[in-house]
C-alpha cells in the first residue's frame, strides 16, 4: 500500500475530510499545515506569535515557516504513513517538499488530484462549517458537529458562494505549476471527487493499493 501521499485539489474537494477519514480509518498522520498553524498560534508559541503578526497585517505566512511545520511533522511520523493535506500549494513548495523526502532517502509515493466541477464546489462548500475557538473544520453531511455547542459552529465568510467564485479563479492562477510539477514526475493521480465522500475514499483505497 502507498503511505506517502499528499492530497491536492480546489477548495471543496474534500481533502480535508478525506486526510480526517485515512488517520481514522487507517491510521494515517494527518498533517494539514492550516490546522498546525491555528493550533500554534492558541498555544501562543513562538512559531504561533509569528504566524499570527504575519496573517494579522494581511501578509501570507513565509515559506520558510510553513517548511518548519512540515518538516517536523514528518520527522513525528517517521517519514512515513502521513497524508499531506493542503501542501504544497505552489511550485516553490512542491520543489522543496521533492528535496526534504529525498534528502530523508524517502519520497511521496502518489499525489491524489481530487477534481470535482465548480458547481459542485460552490454547493458543497455552502455546507462546510468551522469551531470558531479550534478551527476544527466539519460538513453538515459528512462530518457533522456532533456534541459540540452550536453557538460554537460558525459559516466562514469565504465559504459562502460569490467568495467561493473568487476562490476558485484563485486557485486555478496559482496551482496550475504545481499540478504540472507532479505529472511530469509520474506522481499525480486524478481521483473524481464527486459523489458521497465515501464513494470518494473508496476511489482513493483503489489508488492507494494499486501495484
Amino acid at each position: 500500500m502507498k503511505t506517502r501521499l499528499a492530497l491536492f485539489g480546489p477548495p471543496g474537494a474534500g481533502k480535508g475530510t478525506q486526510a480526517y477519514f485515512l488517520s481514522e480509518r487507517l491510521g494515517f498522520t494527518h498533517i494539514s499545515t492550516g490546522r498546525m498553524l491555528r493550533m500554534a498560534e492558541r498555544e501562543d508559541s513562538p512559531l504561533g506569535r509569528m504566524a499570527q503578526a504575519y496573517t494579522a497585517s494581511g501578509h501570507l505566512v513565509p515559506d520558510d515557516l510553513m517548511y518548519d511545520l512540515v518538516e517536523r511533522a514528518l520527522n513525528d511520523c517517521g517519514f512515513d504513513r502521513f497524508v499531506l493535506d493542503g501542501f504544497p500549494r505552489t511550485l516553490a513548495q512542491a520543489r522543496w517538499l521533492s528535496a526534504f523526502l529525498a534528502k530523508e532517502g524517502r519520497a511521496l509515493h502518489v499525489v491524489i488530484f481530487l477534481d470535482l466541477a465548480d458547481e459542485m464546489i460552490i454547493a458543497r462548500l455552502s455546507r462546510r462549517r468551522v469551531h470558531k475557538v479550534t478551527g476544527e473544520s466539519f460538513h453538515l453531511d459528512a462530518r457533522p458537529p456532533v456534541g459540540v455547542d452550536p453557538a460554537l459552529i460558525i459559516q466562514r465568510a469565504d465559504d459562502r458562494p460569490e467568495s467561493v467564485v473568487e476562490r476558485l479563479h484563485v486557485y486555478r492562477r496559482s496551482t496550475q505549476a504545481v499540478a504540472d510539477y507532479f505529472r511530469e514526475r509520474g506522481d499525480l493521480r486524478r481521483v473524481p471527487a464527486a459523489g458521497t465522500f465515501d464513494a470518494v475514499h473508496d476511489r482513493i483505497i483503489r489508488v492507494l493499493y494499486e501495484p
